[in-house]
Order: C-alpha cells, then sequence, then structure tokens
C-alpha cells in the first residue's frame, strides 16, 4: 500500500483493492475498513485547502494585500510549532500541548493582525497564514502524502482552529480540511509522528475557540467539531489516543449536548455523536481485557497508578442553565462581548473580548510554554474509561440543580448505550463496577421517581440493562429496585367480581405483594422487612400514586428483565430461598398476574395488562424451553438445600411475626422448630436477634431493654465490635439495630450496657472510664436529637460550647479533651444518627443506603442460574397466580390472538406440572378449563328432544349441550386445550378426574362420544351401553327435493320450547356438526388409551372420581329413554310412575370401574374392594334401579367375583343369593347378563366353580329362568358344562338340583309333539309317507333330547357319588334336620336309593313325554339303567323298589287315558315296550329275587300289572305282547325252577296256584299252552319266600 501511495504530483491517490476471488461481496466491503480512494493528487488538494483559507482570512479582512507566501511558499519560520522526530518525543509529561507559542501568543497575533480585518493592516506577517506558506514551503517535492509528517500538515489548520476570534467560516473551511486528510487517508498510522498529530488533532478542536457572533454559523463549526471527534475515535487512529485527548473529546461533547442556547439539532447530534462514540470507548474495553491477559483485574493493576490522574469535569466548560437575560439579543452599535451577547460557550468570570469565546471545556494542560517532547502518547486505557463513566454518572444526581432534566435523559441515554455495549465488562472491573454499584444505582433508583416522563422512562431503560448485564454484582441493589417496582405497580383494589366466574377460580392471584408492609398511615404488625417500607421511602423507593405512563414504563421495564431466560429463576434463587431477602420471584410474579387482569387498564394504560400477560407467558416458555435439557448441577447450591432454606425462611417469618406480638411466644415458636437451639441461651437468642432483618425494631428495642432479659441484651451487645471506634460511631452502630425506647430506666439499661461492651477490651485513650462513656453516651443522644429535631424550628441550637459545657468534669472529674468533643459534635451535626424507621430526607435515604452497601458484602454475588435444577420448586411456588391469571383472561378475552396464547400458557404449564409431577397444579389446571368449557357441570343435560338427523350418510345426534357448545368459541378452545393438557399426563392427575368424568358423562349420555373403555380392550364383551333413543330421525338427503319457503320458515320458528319435538334448524344442525368436529379434535381416545396403562396409585385416584360421582339418591338422576330393543318392553310403553328411571351414566361410571379394575391381578387387588361395594350397594337396594342398571351391575359383580376370588372382596354365596332375591320379573329382564356372568364363573374347573354349583340359590335362579324361551339356552348351556365338564361339577351338594333342571327341560321338549302330530296328519291325508320334520331340528326338542342323555350320562357318576358320600347311619344325625340327614347321614344303602331313584323317576316321568323322540329316549335310557348290572345291591330295600317304584307307576301312567290322548299312536307303542321292559328287568334279576321274601307280592304285581295291560281296551297291540311276554316269563321260570307244580316242589306250591290263579283271569288258556303241569327234573329248590307284598307297597 505505501508503493501505492507513492506516486508523482499530479497522478492521483488510488488505493489498491484487495479482491479475492470468490469472494467479490466481501472485496466490495474492504474499502469501508481503508481510507477512501481519490482522483486527484493528495498533495495538491492540500495546496487547494490551504488557498482556500488564506482567501478567505483575506476576505474577512477586508484588506488587497497580497498573501504571496501563502501561494507561493515562503522560506521556513524560525518558530516550529512542535519540536523536530526525535527520541525525546516518547519522554513527554501527560499535560499536552501543540501551541509552544502560548495562549498569550495566539492573542497577541489575533490582537495585532485583526483577524477580524482592520483596514490598514499589514498581513504579510500574520503567523496564521505565514504558516500556511511555510506548509506549501515543504510540500514542495512530496510524492507520498502519507510519508509527510503529519504535524507539520496539521500545524497551519490547528493554528486557525485555536485562534481566538477567528471567524467562524475560516474555522469550518479547517476543519473540513482535516476532516478531509482523515477520510482521504493522508493522516494515517503509518505517516510520522501520528499519535502526536492525533493528540495535538483532539487538543485543537476541544479548544476551538472562534466568533460566535452568528448563531447559525457556531452550529455548523460545532456540527463540524462533533464529526471530526467521531471520525477521530471511530477510524484507524482511534485507539492511539490517549486519555487526556478521551476526556477533552467526550467533555467537549457533553458541554455541546448541556447547552440549552443551542438548538435542538445540535444537542440531538452531539448526543447521536457522544453515544456513538460511547460505544467504540466501551467496545475497546472488551478488547482491554484480552490484551492484559486473562488473570483477574489484570487491566485494573496495570492501569491503577493512573486512575487518579485523568479527570474530566464537565461544570467547568458551563454546563449551567442559562440565564434569561443572555438570551436577549445584543445591540449591534456595541461590541457583542460574553457579557451582553449570551453567544459565549463559557460560564467562567473571565469574559472574552470582541466577541470570541472558547466553545469548549478547559484544557486539563496548562498554558505554559512546554515542550512537545514531554507529551505522554499512550493509549487510553481504563483510567479514561472509568472518568468518562464516573462523570456520565453524576449528571444523574437527582440533588445536583445544575444539571436539568434534559442533561439527566441524555446522560442515560448514553450511559444506557455502554452498558448495552459493555455492561459485564464494567461489572468486572472494580473501578467502574463500584461506580456501578454506589452512584449509579443510587442516583438511578432515585430518578424512577421522578414525575418527568422523559427521566423516568429513560431511568427505567437503564435499570434494566444494568440490571441485565451488571446484576452479578447488584444484588441487593436489584432488590430494592424491584421491590419497589412491585410496590407502585401493585393495586390495592380488589379484583372485580365477573357475572358468570366463580371466584374461588381466580383466588390465587394476589391481593398484595407478600412481604410489603401497608402504609404507614395503617395499622400493622410491625413486621420489618428486609427493605422495610421506611427504608424505601428514605430510598425514595415506597410505591405511591403514579400516573398511568408511568406505570406502563415501569411494566415495559420489568417485560424487558422478563425476556432474559434465567431473569426469575434468579430472582427464586438468590432471594426467595435466601431467609434474609425478600420473596421478589413470589411477589413478581404475583404483580404481573394481577396487572395482567383487564381492570388494570382503568388505573394504568390499555397496554399494561397485554404487557403482564406477556411477560407472565415468557416465564412458563423459558421453563418449558428448559424441560429437556441436560440437568446442570456443577457450581450451584443443591435444590435441596434451597428448599430447606425456604422452609427456615417461612418459620422464621412467621416467628418473627409472633415476636413482634409477644417475644415470649414467638421465641417459644421459633425453639419449637428448630430455629433457636436454646431460648433459655442468652447467646443463641441474641445471635438469631442480631442476624435477622424481620424482627420489628421497636419490639426488639423494647425486649432487650426489658427487666429480666439482661443476659440477652449484654449478649446481643457482645456480638458488635467497637474497636476503634470513637464513642458516637459506636452508638451510631449500635442504634442502627434496633430503637430506643421511650422510657427513661429502659435506655438507662441499654446505655449502661453499651458503656460496659464498649469499654470492656480496653478503655479508649481520653475515656476515664465507663462511667465517663455513659455520661457521654447520654450526652450524644441529646445532641443528636436537639440538632435534628424538627419540632426545635425558631429555637437555638446548642453550640460546640454548650455541648462540651454540659459534660464538664464528668470524665472522671476531669473534662474531655476539646478536639474529642469537637470531632464528636461535627460528626452528629453533618450526619444525624438515624434511628430506624424515622426521618424521610436524604439524610434518611444517605442512611438506608449506606446500609445496603454495608450489607452487600455480606449478602454475596448473585447466583446467575443458567439451569433448570431449580424449576421445579419454583413452579410450585408460582404456578397458582398464573394459572388463575390465565383462568380469568381466557374467561373475559374477546380477541382470538389471547386465546391462543392463553392456550399455549395452559399447555405449557401442564406439561410443566407433569415433568414435575405436580399434581396439584395440573388438577388446578384441568378444573379451569373443564370449568371454562361449560362441560363439567354436576348435572347431566336435558336428553329428551335429541333428534337424530342423517346428514352426508353420517348420523349426528343435534343436542341441547351440542348447540350450544357449538355457539361459543371459548369453550371449544377450553375443551381442546384441556384434553391435549391431559394426553400424557394421565398419571399425574389425582382430584381433577371427576371434572373429566362429568365431562364424558355429558358428552356420552348426548351420544357425542362412545365409551371408549370398552371398545379399547374387550375385557368384558358387552353390548354397548344404552342410551339416550332419538325423538326423531330426519334424513336431510331426502328432504333436500321439499326444500322451499315453507320449510324454511317451519326450521326457523322449530325450537326446543314447542310441544312436540322440532326439527332441527341449519344453524344447530351446523353448531352441531362444529361440536363433533372439535371433540373429534381432543381425540379422547388417547386419553383412554393412556388411562389402561396407568399405574396403580394413579388408576386409584381415576376410580376413587368415578365412584363419587356415583349419586347416593337415584331419584336426582336424569329420566331418559332408550332403545326399545335394549329394554325388555313395548315400544309405545311409557315410563310407569314410580317404576325406576334409566341411567346411562351410572352404568358408565360402573362399567368404567369394572374396566379399570380387571386389568390385570394388582388392580384387582388395589381397586376391587371399592368397586364391589358399589355394586353390590346397587344389588341392595335394586328397587331403585332400572332393569339395566341391575343387570349390567351383576355382571361386573360376577367379573369381579371370577378375577378376586383369592382376595374375598366379594363371597359368591351372598351374591348369589342376592340375585336369586330379585323379583322375578327383574330377574327375568336382567337374565342375559346375569346368565353370562354365571358361565363365566363356572366356565372352568375351580374352587368357585364348586362353590356356586353347590349353591340353592345358584340352581334357585337357574330354576326360574329355565322356564323363560330367551334364557333357557343359556341356562342350558350352564347346566350342561356342569353335568359334561371334566372334572364333572355334580356333587351330593347339587345332584337333586341337576335332575329338577334337567327334568325341566326334558319336559319343555313335549311341544315337539305337535310337530309330529302335525306330520302324521298330513301323512294319513295324502296316503303316502310325508317327509317328516325331525322335532329334533326344534331347539327346546334339542335341549329335552340333551337332558335326557345327561340323565343318563349322570348314571356314570352315581358310583362315584356314593363312594364320596361317606354318610354316616341316620341313627347318628338325629339333631339334623331331614334334609341334612338326607344329604349326610344316609347309609351306604340308602345312597343307593338317594342317586339312583331320582335319575329313575325323572326317566320315568319323561317316558310318558308326548314328544315320542324324548319319550323314546328316556325310555332307552330307563331300559338300559334298570338293566345295568351296576344298580343291583346287597340291600334288596334299595334296588327292588325298582319294581314298586319306577315300572309299577310307570306303567299306571301309561294306562291314564289322559296320557294316552297326548299321543294316541306312540303311547300303544309304548305300553308295549313297558311290559316288555317290566318282563325283562323281572326276569334280569330272578335269581336274586327268589331269595327275597317278598316274591310272591311282587311277582303277583307283575301278573296284576299285565291283566291291566291286557285288559286296557286301547288297542290290539297290547293283547299280543303281554301274552306273549307273559309267556317268556313264564317258561324261565319254569325252566329254572321257580314255577314248577306242587309235585315237583312243594316249597313253590303257593307260587303256582297264585300265579295261575291270577293268569287264568284273563288268559285261560295260557296255562294249557304251555303245559307247565307235566312233571319235569327239579333244577333245584329255592329258598322258602315270605309275601312281601306290603313291603313294596310301603316303599
Amino acid at each position: 500500500m505505501d508503493s501505492a501511495l507513492s506516486s508523482a504530483p499530479g497522478t492521483p491517490l488510488v488505493l489498491p483493492r484487495q479482491d479475492s476471488p470468490g469472494l467479490s461481496t466481501s472485496s466490495r466491503m474492504q474499502y469501508r475498513s481503508r481510507p477512501v480512494s481519490i482522483a486527484v493528487d493528495p498533495v495538491s488538494l492540500v495546496i487547494s485547502e490551504s488557498i482556500a483559507i488564506t482567501s478567505a482570512i483575506q476576505k474577512s479582512s477586508r484588506s488587497s494585500n497580497s498573501f504571496v507566501s501563502a501561494i507561493l511558499g515562503g522560506s521556513p519560520n524560525i518558530i516550529q510549532l512542535v519540536p523536530p522526530e526525535g527520541p525525546a518525543a516518547r519522554r513527554q509529561p501527560r499535560t499536552p500541548t501543540t501551541d509552544v507559542q502560548g495562549d498569550g501568543a495566539a492573542d497577541a497575533a489575533a490582537n495585532r493582525w485583526g483577524l477580524r480585518g482592520k483596514k490598514g493592516k499589514s498581513m504579510q506577517d500574520n503567523p496564521l497564514i505565514s504558516s500556511f506558506g511555510r506548509l506549501r514551503h515543504k510540500l514542495a517535492g512530496v510524492k507520498d502524502i502519507r510519508q509527510f509528517d503529519s504535524v507539520v500538515l496539521l500545524e497551519p489548520f490547528l493554528q486557525i482552529i485555536q485562534a481566538k476570534g477567528t471567524a467562524a467560516p475560516i474555522t469550518i473551511l479547517a476543519l473540513r480540511a482535516i476532516q478531509k486528510f482523515l477520510t482521504y487517508g493522508f493522516i494515517a498510522p503509518g505517516s510520522p509522528r501520528f499519535a502526536l498529530a492525533m493528540h495535538s488533532l483532539s487538543a485543537a478542536i476541544t479548544h476551538c475557540q472562534f466568533d460566535i457572533s452568528d448563531s447559525p454559523q457556531e452550529e455548523v463549526v460545532l456540527l463540524l467539531i462533533l464529526n471530526l471527534m467521531e471520525d477521530m475515535l471511530t477510524g484507524p487512529g482511534g485507539d492511539i489516543l490517549t486519555d487526556d485527548s478521551v476526556c477533552d473529546m467526550m467533555g467537549r461533547g457533553l458541554t455541546i449536548c448541556s447547552r440549552s442556547r443551542f438548538s435542538e439539532v445540535l444537542r440531538r447530534t452531539a448526543e447521536a455523536t457522544m453515544v456513538r462514540m460511547c460505544q467504540i470507548i466501551f467496545e475497546d474495553l472488551k478488547h482491554l481485557e484480552v490484551e492484559a491477559g486473562e488473570e483477574t483485574e489484570a487491566l485494573d493493576k496495570q492501569t491503577s497508578a493512573d486512575m487518579d490522574h485523568v479527570k474530566m469535569d464537565p461544570a467547568a466548560n458551563g454546563t449551567d442553565v442559562p440565564a434569561v437575560k443572555e438570551l436577549e439579543p445584543p445591540s449591534p452599535a456595541e461590541p457583542r462581548d460574553s457579557t451582553s451577547s449570551g453567544k459565549t460557550a463559557t460560564s467562567s468570570s473571565e469574559t472574552p473580548v470582541n466577541g470570541q469565546a472558547e466553545v469548549g471545556r478547559a484544557s486539563t494542560s496548562t498554558a505554559d510554554e512546554s515542550s512537545a517532547s514531554e507529551v505522554d502518547l499512550r493509549p487510553y486505557s481504563l483510567p479514561s474509561i472509568r472518568e468518562l463513566f464516573r462523570v456520565l454518572v453524576s449528571f444523574l444526581d437527582p440533588h445536583d440543580r445544575k444539571h436539568p432534566d434534559h442533561m439527566r435523559v441524555m446522560a442515560l441515554r448514553i450511559i444506557h448505550v455502554a452498558l448495552e455495549v459493555a455492561g459485564p465488562s464494567i461489572s468486572k472491573h472494580p473501578a467502574l463496577a463500584t461506580i456501578a454499584e454506589d452512584q449509579l444505582c443510587s442516583n438511578l433508583f432515585q430518578l424512577v421517581r421522578s414525575d418527568n416522563m422523559a427521566v423516568l422512562q429513560e431511568a427505567l431503560i437503564v435499570a434494566s440493562t444494568l440490571l441485565s448485564t451488571c446484576r452479578g454484582v447488584l444484588k441487593l441493589q436489584q432488590e430494592l429496585y424491584l421491590s419497589y417496582l412491585v410496590a407502585c405497580l401493585h393495586p390495592s383494589v380488589e379484583i372485580p367480581r365477573e357475572p358468570g366466574i366463580d371466584p374461588s377460580l381466580y383466588a390465587g392471584i394476589p391481593q398484595a405483594p407478600k412481604l410489603v408492609k401497608p402504609p404507614p398511615s395503617q395499622a400493622s404488625s410491625g413486621r420489618s422487612t428486609p427493605v422495610p417500607v421506611k427504608d424505601r421511602q428514605k430510598l425514595g423507593m415506597e410505591g405511591g400514586a403514579r400516573k398511568p405512563d408511568a406505570r406502563q414504563a415501569m411494566v415495559e421495564n420489568i417485560g424487558v428483565l422478563a425476556r432474559m431466560p434465567t431473569f426469575m429463576v434468579e430472582l427464586f434463587v438468590n432471594y426467595d430461598c435466601d431467609e434474609d431477602r425478600a420473596d421478589l420471584c413470589e411477589d413478581m410474579i404475583g404483580l404481573l398476574a394481577r396487572n395482567a387482569l383487564p381492570d388494570s387498564a382503568t388505573w394504568s394504560t390499555t397496554s399494561v395488562p397485554p404487557l403482564c400477560l406477556d411477560a407472565l407467558l415468557r416465564f412458563i416458555q423459558f421453563i418449558a424451553e428448559r424441560l429437556d435439557q441436560p440437568a446442570a448441577t456443577e457450581g450451584y447450591p443443591e435444590p435441596e438445600v434451597l428448599k430447606e432454606r425456604r422452609r427456615r425462611k417461612k418459620l422464621i417469618i412467621k416467628g418473627a411475626n409472633k415476636f413482634n406480638e409477644s417475644p415470649k411466644g414467638g421465641l417459644a415458636y421459633l425453639q419449637e422448630k428448630g430455629i433457636i437451639a436454646d431460648v433459655k441461651d442468652p447467646e443463641c437468642v441474641a445471635k438469631f436477634l442480631k442476624g435477622t432483618s424481620r424482627v420489628n425494631k421497636k419490639a426488639l428495642g423494647e425486649f432487650l431493654s426489658k427487666k429480666g432479659n439482661e443476659a440477652i441484651l449484654d449478649a446481643f451487645m457482645g456480638q458488635m465490635d467497637f474497636t476503634g471506634k470513637r464513642v458516637d460511631e459506636a452508638l451510631r452502630i449500635l442504634l442502627e439495630t434496633f430503637r430506643l425506647p421511650g422510657e427513661s430506666a429502659l435506655i438507662e439499661r441499654i446505655v449502661s450496657s453499651f458503656s460496659e461492651k464498649y469499654c470492656a477490651s480496653s478503655v479508649p485513650e481520653g475515656i476515664a472510664d465507663k462511667d465517663a462513656v455513659f455520661i457521654l453516651t447520654y450526652g450524644i443522644i441529646l445532641l443528636n436529637t436537639d440538632q435534628h429535631n424538627p419540632n426545635f424550628k425558631g429555637r437555638a441550637r446548642m453550640t460546640p460550647v454548650d455541648f462540651a459545657r454540659n459534660l464538664r468534669g464528668q470524665n472522671g472529674g476531669k473534662d474531655f479533651a476539646p478536639e474529642y468533643l469537637q470531632d464528636i459534635y461535627d460528626a452528629i451535626k453533618s450526619n444525624e444518627i438515624i434511628l430506624p424507621d424515622e426521618h424521610d430526607n436524604k439524610q434518611g435515604f444517605d442512611y438506608a443506603w449506606k446500609e445496603l452497601l454495608l450489607k452487600t458484602e455480606s449478602a454475596g454475588p448473585l447466583i446467575i442460574c443458567d439451569t433448570n435444577i431449580y424449576d421445579a420448586d419454583m413452579f410450585a411456588t408460582a404456578w397458582n397466580p398464573i394459572v388463575s391469571c390465565l383462568f380469568f383472561v381466557f374467561m373475559s378475552a374477546t380477541e382470538e390472538t389471547v386465546y391462543d396464547r392463553v392456550i399455549a400458557g395452559f399447555n405449557e404449564c401442564a406439561q410443566i406440572a407433569t415433568k414435575y409431577g405436580n399434581a396439584e397444579a395440573l388438577d388446578e389446571i384441568i378444573y379451569r378449563l373443564s370449568y371454562i368449557s361449560t362441560l363439567a357441570t354436576d348435572a347431566v343435560s336435558n336428553t329428551s328432544l335429541n333428534t337424530e338427523v342423517q346428514v352426508e350418510g353420517k348420523s349426528v345426534m343435534v343436542s341441547e349441550l351440542a348447540v350450544k357448545f357449538g355457539q361459543d368459541i371459548r369453550p371449544q378452545f377450553a375443551l381442546l386445550v384441556l384434553f391435549r393438557v391431559l394426553t400424557g399426563s394421565e398419571h399425574v392427575v389425582h382430584k381433577s378426574w371427576k371434572y373429566i368424568i362429568r365431562i364424558w358423562l355429558n358428552l356420552f349420555v348426548n351420544s357425542l362420544i362412545p365409551p371408549f373403555f370398552s371398545a379399547e380392550e374387550d375385557r368384558l364383551a358387552l353390548p354397548p351401553i344404552p342410551v339416550q333413543s332419538p325423538s326423531q330421525v330426519i334424513d336431510r338427503a331426502a328432504k333436500q327435493s321439499e326444500a322451499g319457503f315453507f320449510s324454511a320458515f317451519t326450521s326457523y320458528i322449530s325450537s326446543y320450547a314447542a310441544d312436540d319435538p322440532p326439527e332441527p334448524s341449519d344453524e344447530e344442525l351446523e353448531n352441531t356438526l362444529c361440536t363433533v368436529g372439535w371433540i373429534d379434535a381432543c381425540r379422547m381416545g388417547d386419553v383412554f388409551a393412556n388411562v389402561a396403562h396407568l399405574p396403580g396409585d394413579s388408576l386409584e385416584a381415576l376410580v376413587d372420581s368415578l365412584l363419587e360421582q356415583i349419586p347416593d339418591d337415584n331419584g336426582s338422576a336424569v329420566v331418559i329413554t332408550v332403545k326399545t330393543d335394549n329394554i325388555p318392553v313395548s315400544p309405545g310403553q311409557k315410563q310407569r310412575q314410580g317404576s325406576p328411571v334409566y341411567d346411562p351414566a351410572l352404568v358408565y361410571m360402573l362399567e368404567f370401574c369394572t374396566v379399570l379394575t380387571l386389568r390385570d391381578e394388582q388392580t384387582v387387588e388395589l381397586l376391587g374392594k371399592q368397586v364391589v361395594g358399589a355394586l353390590q350397594a346397587i344389588l341392595r337396594d335394586a328397587s331403585r334401579y332400572h332393569p339395566i342398571v341391575i343387570e349390567r351391575a351383576t355382571f361386573y359383580l360376577f367379573n369381579l367375583l371370577q378375577a378376586s376370588y383369592d382376595f374375598d372382596y366379594i363371597r359368591a354365596p351372598v351374591l348369589l343369593h342376592g340375585v336369586s332375591s330379585f323379583p322375578q320379573d327383574t330377574l327375568v329382564k336382567t337374565s342375559g347378563l346375569v346368565l353370562r356372568g354365571l358361565k363365566l364363573c363356572i366356565e372352568k374347573p375351580c374352587p368357585l366353580r364348586s362353590e356356586i354349583m353347590t349353591s340353592p340359590d345358584f340352581w334357585a335362579i337357574l330354576q326360574t329362568l329355565a322356564t323363560n324361551p330367551d334364557s333357557a339356552p343359556i341356562v342350558f348351556e350352564i347346566l350342561e358344562s356342569g353335568v359334561t365338564g371334566t372334572p364333572s361339577a355334580i356333587m351330593a351338594d347339587n345332584y337333586e338340583a341337576v335332575l329338577r333342571l334337567l327334568n325341566e327341560f326334558a319336559t319343555m321338549a313335549q311341544v315337539g309333539a305337535i310337530a309330529e302330530q302335525k306330520a302324521d296328519r298330513k301323512q294319513g291325508r295324502k296316503g303316502r309317507p310325508a317327509k317328516q320334520e325331525k322335532p329334533s331340528e326344534n331347539a327346546v326338542v334339542a335341549r329335552g333330547i340333551k337332558a335326557i342323555n345327561n340323565i343318563y350320562q349322570l348314571t356314570t357318576r352315581i358310583p362315584h357319588l356314593m363312594k364320596q358320600s361317606h354318610l354316616e347311619s341316620s341313627e347318628g344325625e338325629n339333631d339334623l334336620d331331614q334334609d341334612k340327614a338326607s344329604r349326610h347321614g344316609l347309609t351306604q344303602a340308602k345312597a343307593w336309593s338317594a342317586y339312583w331313584l331320582p335319575i329313575f323317576q325323572t326317566l320315568t316321568t319323561q317316558c310318558t313325554n308326548p314328544c315320542r323322540e324324548v319319550r323314546h329316549l328316556a325310555f332307552t335310557s330307563l331300559q338300559r339303567t334298570l338293566l345295568s348290572p351296576e344298580l343291583t345291591s346287597s340291600d334288596h330295600e334299595e334296588w327292588t323298589a325298582i319294581f314298586g317304584e319306577v315300572l309299577f307307576p310307570l306303567i299306571l301312567r301309561l294306562l291314564k287315558p289322559e296320557v294316552f290322548s297326548t299321543d294316541r299312536d306312540g303311547m300303544s307303542e309304548t305300553r308295549v315296550q313297558a311290559a316288555s321292559l317290566l318282563s325283562k328287568v323281572f326276569l334280569q334279576y330272578l335269581v336274586i329275587l327268589s331269595k327275597w321274601d317278598g316274591m310272591l307280592d311282587l311277582w303277583l304285581k307283575i301278573i296284576e300289572i299285565m291283566d291291566r295291560l291286557m285288559n286296557s281296551g286301547q288297542g290290539d297291540s297290547l293283547e299280543e305282547a303281554v301274552p306273549e311276554n307273559l309267556k317268556n316269563v313264564l317258561l324261565i321260570m319254569s325252566t329254572n325252577g321257580y314255577l314248577v307244580p306242587p309235585a315237583q316242589n312243594p316249597e313253590r306250591e303257593e307260587l303256582w296256584n297264585e300265579t295261575w290263579k291270577r293268569i287264568d283271569r284273563f288268559l285261560p288258556d295260557l296255562r294249557k299252552e304251555l303245559a307247565l303241569d307235566e312233571p319235569a327234573p327239579v333244577a333245584g329248590e329255592p329258598p322258602a319266600a315270605e309275601p312281601a307284598n306290603e313291603k313294596v307297597e310301603e316303599k
């Protein structure tokens, strides 16, 4: 670049472009960081500028003298402005100057040559003009302007600028020329003596003196100066400016900004320049830190020696407000000096003459002719930055009247920029941080109380930026500031009652800040706070009535802070979790929640509510964004530790409150809670009282001075350190901790203890003893009161002499040293000993601020919390006011944008609550959303007018609920967000399930949702729960062709108030479709799917809520009608008066509970007992409930019985007895699910199956339902499963019941006879065989046939039953009743009769069944059974009963006409079969019977039966069959020797004679035909038998 600049004169100066391929954009932008290239010769340009200035001087002087030397270039002047380059230039002092001639020489030149032009004077020796000649001479032969001495180049131009009285146009030319030189790079970092040139230029423009008689020209000059300063600081040489140069330039800028006589444009331009310069300066601070090294405070250590040598005092430049008279224009005839023109830029007593002025601040350098070699050219660093910061902060002092408000606003804007650029860096350096912590905060916190909105807004902006960037070192200051904002902004009015909004739903919004006491005019408990009200008043921090605009500005300020993601977390950790700090996080959330309500606009502005709402929502949003972030724990306090501190804090606050009311009670409470170890230990009590700031100062003073508390008082004094303190200083420390009591005795006790403590270690020099301290202390207290009590106005105050006179001779008999007393007097007079809670003035402010600064060290730094480990505890503290606020805003909002934001807030709150398991918060969110949805009402909506409409192939139920819900967007949004919140959070929900359930019930009974739980898992396999039957069904598609005026008019006038159910209007249908759409969007099925997998404890909460919703009084249920296929009544039947009503919601809840309980074994154990109890309560009062409810409740109980049998929640006999106790019509109506439940319980072999099937109530239920055609099939299935199952369920206890029921089913099969006989008649008419319908195709007949088969199958079970009986003899069971004896006390012989005879009797009964198929099967089964070898028993009295109790009764029944008439054709055959069976059975057991004494009677009875059969007269078949059967019997008996003539066996004579005697009566030819009278060999002698006819009859 240097070679490129070395061009010949006349060659344009062109800087090379450092283009780079592929980076055209960056190459294009490179020129912005380089000097501007020009197309003319640089040297020529400099000469042209010089000639322009000398020409202007000539014109200004009105002289015709030539400027030959300036134009042609004269010989060099022997006077040098600056020394030549050399080593001495680097050894320069810090007081710079570039004018070795001094101000006096410049003044002389100005006066001599009359730069304003005096006629007749020669100007050829004018040093200002001649300097341009010398420059022209030196430029001769220069090829590269950048290699020319920059100091020499600037010399003539700087002289023009610095010369007093120079006309403004000339100064403008000089300034413009210099600006060009800098812009074009003529003066660049590579130029010789560049640093000195920049220093000289800075000194010149900050001491620019020119004629200010023309105000517009004056402002042009100042504008150019501002531009030039900005170019210097922001250009390539800005980093080499010295500390003094920077201070001079910034001071000059502040001067211009502060002059009220300047135009607004100039002052604003100056301010903008200052802002830009401050940006650069404070940006450099960050680079200076890097250059200084990584060591902490390295930059401070390197610059500490220079810190106090750099000063900037803008007050010396006349920053006072000009007097009014200075604004008057001067008389044209008089010289315009500074005292009359008002154009002066200085306020000093020295007045420039001839209207000349130095528009700048006083130079920090001396005016002597010091050598330039003594100038210190080190680049500026921390000292000048600190001084600039200090001066800017000093402008903010509200008590400094010479700084008007517009200057404070200007300073605030500049400070704001500094903080924006380098706030964190400012907090790192003690030199800057100290100013920020003390003066800046002190001034700011007073300015925010200003009524000037411009000041207030800027102060708030700076405060927020300060806290945003430097809060790490401003812990207590931030607490003070935010406490003030809370006190100002928190309204004192109650939340207005809104119609339709339950106040309890927004009760979480606090009415007042948590730890702010009421105003002094109100009664209070005297509780102190970390920032007491009085202290805030002294600091100007106590909130009061602020204007609406001021409130809005404060809210905006809080919004700025709240936009920091970690702001609220830091408040929570640093303040809410600190025992000695205020609960700022809670108060801030409460403040935002309260002001987010719409009514806050009445005392602020309409912008405040949305601003506060936005801040609240951002707070929630930040927590939600941190949910999935990894937990950062390093360097942060443990959350459990902070939680414990919060617990202690609450106890301390409560204990302090109790102490303020009753010290004894408060201390006892604190000891009970572990805050004070032992109240009897004075050290423990004193340590607590000294360490806490929450005890009321007045109460503390009274307690310590109370008689009996001397030990505690002494211990309290022991907590203080008075070492090296003067008595008044020590007393000041003491009286800052409590307030002196009013009684003199109490004061004396305190002063005595103080005197002891003060002299405890060693008596200070000049003090005789503790008695002297005692008296001196009293004297100081009196002096303090005398000097500062406002009630003493008009009275003569105590003088030092009076003070010394009062204490004469009290120092051990001597006087105190006069100097000692004078020092005490001066200290008290200038600085009152402020007693706590006294005085509200600047002195009070200074005291309170000093206290705050003293506590800063003990409070420690503020913890910056960029972590989520505290979010759970913070959210648990803050959720209530937030959720309450969101609810209120949502209920009162009218804009959809608000709905969207609030819904997002609800959703994020729910996510946070779910993540951290905060059930209470989630429950409240759900409660409020359900309230807004309007669907969670206690009473189920009316469904009597529901109408089903067919639209586009879909069915829609139009109901009152659906129409209303579809009209309002608010509940629609609420319902949607409710189920979004609920989905995935089901395991956290606890108490709010009841509201969800109410919503489900309302939607379900109006056919808007199905029972999702039944579709999730088909555990019960039940049909859908019956719901509302529509009052009418309308097909809109079919009616579209009928549309017209009349139909439109009819639709318009239709309403729910009509007597007949009206047809829904188009609007109502549209609202209903809208409702359906919103409900579908809720995706409630996902919730049910998640519920199915909830952990046990969460599921228990849901079930408890379901059970709580079951109405205690069924009469309160809503009466609805359901479809006729669900209730067994006629379609047109109306609800009978007094009959139970059907409540589908009740069924919904019961079934839901059952499904949840049956999920697995764990849920059965956990939930089974309470669910069973609820279901049993329904059954116990069955008469009050509808059969559908009873039916399903019974089925649920059977399912639970099977699942919970091992837990004994429900006993099978109790349940069965309850069911069997139903009225018969109820039992019949509920039979479907009752039998399904029974079948479920007995389908598998288990103890439950045995217990149920041995219950008499079980068989009573089946017996009752067997006769019902609808339930008979299931009853038979249950019965058959018990008979045929493996192992069989038939035991002695249920054997007879089984047979009775089987007999019942077989008997019902007689309906098959109708079909049989119909077929017979058809065959008879046609004369040919017809295709006969098989009776077994009839289900009833088929069951009858199966029943006969099952009866026969029972015969295989009899031996096992007889073996298992273990029946005892009837003699040992005399005390048992007949039934019990029949089951358990029978002998083995009677067991035969107990098991066999019932089967025979049953089969015998069915042998007369009119249905042939059943009858034939029964007869066959009977025959097979009777001929079974297992039938016989050793006891003939049992098995021989088959004749008297089975066969004989059977034949006698067959002989009855009424039996015969049931099937004339078939019964004849049955009689024949019966006769044959009788003969076969007799012959089967003939051998055994022959040994029985009653054989003769039995045989004669058989002959008698045969006689009756033969003579029945009902067909020829018997007349043939009876003789044949009898013939066979006789032959066999004869062959075996049982029936032989007496000649052959005299013992058989009676049998022989009686036999033929009877036979001959009805078959006289049979004896002759058989010819049995012929002799035959004797086969054997049968034993003698006695007639047993009577025994047979008895049996």
